[in-house]
């Protein structure tokens, strides 16, 4: 509650947080606020303008812009969420149990993180899309399996720097439990790193989808996707570049948002940077400030 009451101090900071919870409750409540169905078609307005009752216009099949964008974030952003979940979960699990466990279990954990990052990113979602077909859950299974092994290893770094801890191995003189030790003494520890690293990894994930979806690996029509919307607006580009510029609007709205909160989240939980004092100015300002002083020592 401290940090959140921190973040909403900066302007910044408080308007990307808000920008992002509107989002979400928006996406979750698609149905009720949606004017239109999304994959209603009415050829008779197929390209029509903005109007009172379509506020953002039609597309080549005459269904409306303004609801398949609300439907959208559903699978851009609600999606991606539930990916980055289990990605962070599994990998907070492996990397608890290597770095608190050490030994053979953390020899083995690593080398099949190793095994895991050898590959790109992208190579390795392109492959398992290959090998399972296109689709949006099948986008998010590669994400899954290609990011559960990097969230793995720097959470492995945060625990061991706990585990040895005083505090830490008198709870283990005392006999208690691996479980409870690693609940009450290490993972409110560990859990701010947690926190930087899936908030910093949320914007990149939704680029991602949004743009495996633009190249028509993603999501099947007539499923509305950001990225979709994109890529069946782009033969009218010039024509009509609103059909564009609505979805492509709202990824660069949702992942600037997601960056910004992600700069001030690090700032506000980084003991360095509290410290220092940096925490009064978070977010954009606090980039700018750090700009201006390292062209003052130059």
């Amino acid at each position: 509650m401290k940090v959140l009451l921190h973040i909403m101090r900066d302007k910044w900071s408080a308007v990307s947080f808000t920008i992002l919870s509107v989002t979400l409750l928006i996406g979750l409540c698609a149905p009720l606020i949606a004017p239109h169905p999304p994959n209603e078609v009415h050829m008779d307005l197929r390209f029509a303008g903005m109007s009172w009752q379509y506020w953002l216009g039609n597309d080549h099949l005459g269904r409306c812009v303004l609801s398949r964008l609300i439907y959208g974030i559903r699978p851009s952003v609600l999606g991606v969420l539930a990916a980055l979940a289990a990605s962070v979960g599994i990998g907070a699990i492996a990397g608890f149990a290597a770095g608190y466990f050490r030994g053979r279990v953390d020899a083995v954990l690593m080398r099949i993180c190793d095994c895991m990052l050898s590959f790109p990113g992208y190579v390795m979602t392109l492959a398992v899309v290959g090998m399972l077909g296109a689709g949006l859950i099948h986008i998010l299974i590669a994400f899954v399996l290609m990011k559960w092994a990097w969230f793995a290893r720097v959470i492995r770094t945060a625990v061991m720097q706990v585990a040895e801890a005083s505090y830490v191995q008198f709870a283990k003189t005392l006999r208690t439990s691996h479980l409870n030790i690693m609940t009450k003494h290490i993972l409110p520890v560990a859990l701010p790193d947690i926190a930087v690293i899936s908030s910093s990894s949320f914007g990149s994930m939704i680029l991602q989808v949004s743009g495996l979806s633009f190249l028509g690996l993603g999501i099947e029509a007539p499923h509305a996707e950001w990225g979709m919307m994109l890529n069946e607006a782009r033969t009218v580009m010039f024509s009509r570049p609103e059909l564009m510029l609505a979805p492509g609007l709202a990824i660069m709205i949702v992942v600037s948002a997601v960056n910004f909160l992600s700069d001030s989240l690090q700032t506000q939980l980084d003991p360095k940077l509290m410290h220092t004092g940096r925490q009064k100015k978070t977010g954009f300002g606090a980039a700018l400030l750090a700009k201006a002083a390292r062209k003052e020592a130059m």
